[in-house]
């Protein structure tokens, strides 16, 4: 295994004398190449073995070769601290608790791994991947790419920071350094192996910057409350929340981790840890779509149709809504968990939208189908038309999600213009309504209307009307426009 030096030996002997799978042992050993992951459980352990067995062998000939004492300049790179763990001749010694090659090898063969607690053994065989790709496959997606996620669990983090301990513990007894930085982490790790299995079976390639998301979430239940003892050390890490079952969250163990001294640690936790009896379960393997934007602009001809569903205290007082009529086919043809309705502005229930119509948007959250040519868009907006009497949509169209943030710029900025029509008890003439004309910059103080109470705080709002002009009908009848 050229990818190992003599450095990494003591650290090998280690951690497989201690039920290290191998892939643990590499990234332990701060090795980067990602086709070394790759390769099958048992060959990795063969090599491990083999490296082991050369190391001794090697060290073994220099023992015979070499009788004179080592040079005083090895001494004094050393120093005094590690002059005691060298033998006669320079070379690293054997540590006393690790056996060479059969013997380590044969302590991690068919365990769970004492670190990844077997992610990175059984989760990363081919059975394995055509159980996530059945699934992917069995919900139906449309993706060009897909970006692979996966959720451990919290005590794995304790657990690699044992290992690391321990590790370093041994090696500062050799004089040798380790940096916690340079070890592999191990969602990469596994990323390095999965990425290329999933990307063969579902034909398509990883991406990081995907909309399609597959991710799974592990746990393991014989090992949950070994994070219990960070409470003690850390209680400020874990402060209850509303929306977490437990405390224990994966943040707030490593949060806990690094503000733990390191003696602390080596007295509550062994290390390195022992091995498990039991693998990871994999809980949940999920699919994700990232949302698709549809745009438009509606007309509203009822004068009985509010804008989004009228409910208050769980009663619905009218049958439909524009967001609604709108939705559901949106909803049909994108197969979609749900959808988020926005607007720019709204009206009154009694109100008509005439003109160009208002704009809207609608977010579609996880659609199962995202491609849609600009001639299906037409089709699918003559369906919205075609399903009732009571709206019309026109300009219906896929757009970005920066595109529904600049629909909402400026809404309270922006003037409206309104058309009112207005009967009068007491007869009047065109001159007694001529004052109107006059009214400019007319500031009015509104308390937040009856009607929408439910879903309003109460409160006194200013209202500003730019302009008014009136248009005379007859003795009891006059159009008045306003300019908001």
């Amino acid at each position: 295994m050229t990818s190992l030096t003599e450095k990494d030996r003591p650290i090998v002997q280690l951690l497989l004398n201690t039920g290290t799978c191998p892939r643990c042992v590499l990234r332990f050993c701060c090795v980067g190449s990602q086709t070394l992951y790759r390769q099958p459980h048992e060959d990795l352990m063969k090599d491990l073995q083999e490296f082991l067995k050369n190391s001794q062998e090697k060290e073994d000939t220099v023992c015979l070769d070499v009788a004179d004492p080592p040079c005083k300049r090895l001494r004094l790179e050393h120093g005094e601290e590690g002059a005691d763990d060298l033998n006669h001749n320079g070379a690293v010694p054997q540590l006393p608790w690790a056996e060479v090659g059969n013997a380590a090898a044969e302590s991690s063969a068919g365990r769970v791994c004492n670190v990844c607690l077997g992610i990175l053994q059984e989760f990363c065989e081919a059975d394995f991947v055509k159980k996530v790709c059945q699934k992917v496959n069995s919900a139906d997606y449309q993706f060009t790419s897909f970006v692979f996620s996966v959720s451990l669990p919290p005590q794995l983090s304790v657990r690699e920071r044992a290992a690391w301990l321990g590790v370093k513990q041994q090696m500062r007894n050799l004089g040798l350094p380790l940096a916690k930085d340079d070890i592999v982490q191990l969602k990469e790790a596994y990323k390095w192996i999965i990425h290329p299995q999933l990307s063969e079976e579902l034909g398509v390639p990883a991406d990081g910057k995907s909309l399609f998301e597959v991710s799974v979430v592990f746990a393991h239940p014989e090992t949950d409350e070994e994070c219990h003892f960070l409470a003690s050390a850390c209680p400020d890490c874990f402060k209850p929340a509303k929306n977490k079952q437990s405390v224990f969250t994966r943040m707030a163990v490593i949060k806990a981790l690094e503000k733990i001294k390191e003696e602390d640690f080596l007295q509550r936790f062994p290390c390195p840890p022992s091995s498990p009896k039991n693998l990871c379960d994999a809980l949940e393997i999920q699919c994700n779509n990232g949302a698709v934007f549809v745009a438009g602009r509606y007309n509203k001809y009822s004068r009985n149709l509010p804008q989004t569903p009228w409910i208050i205290d769980g009663e619905r007082k009218l049958e439909s809504s524009v967001e609604e009529l709108i939705s559901e086919h949106l909803m049909a043809e994108f197969k979609a968990d749900s959808f988020n309705f926005s607007s720019s502005g709204r009206e009154d229930v009694d109100v008509r939208t005439l003109g160009n119509g208002r704009p809207f948007a609608i977010e579609l959250v996880n659609p199962r189908r995202v491609h849609f040519t600009a001639q299906e868009m037409r089709r699918l907006q003559q369906a919205i038309n075609g399903s009732s009497d009571k709206i019309q949509v026109r300009d219906l169209q896929l757009v970005t999600r920066s595109a529904i943030g600049r629909m909402k710029e400026g809404e309270e900025e922006k003037t409206k213009t309104y058309s009112a029509l207005i009967w009068t008890d007491k007869a009047i003439q065109r001159e007694d309504i001529a004052f109107l004309d006059d009214i400019k910059e007319l500031k009015l103080d509104q308390k937040t209307p009856l009607r929408v109470l439910h879903r309003r705080p109460l409160a006194v709002r200013c209202r500003l009307i730019h302009t008014m002009k009136s248009e005379y009908i007859d003795e009891h009848h006059f159009r008045l426009h306003l300019k908001t």
